[in-house]
């Protein structure tokens, strides 16, 4: 199985030992868990507001 690491500076870079994402057989990816990261200044986004984190994954997700 070929296996390529994924890796884009448009989302938070990893807070542990692990990559964005995986490429696998290059037909599957598998994604590292997201949080509500700004991928620039490395802060959390959105406060207690869960719709707010959750545009924001989904932009981080996006760019992965």
């Amino acid at each position: 199985m070929s296996q390529d690491v994924i890796h884009t500076d448009q989302a938070p870079a990893p807070v542990g030992p692990y990559n964005q994402a995986i490429r696998a057989d290059g037909s599957f990816i598998f994604v590292s868990g997201q949080i509500a990261l700004d991928p620039t200044s490395g802060a959390p986004v959105g406060g207690k507001d869960v719709g707010q984190q959750t545009e924001q994954v989904m932009k981080n997700l996006g760019a992965v």
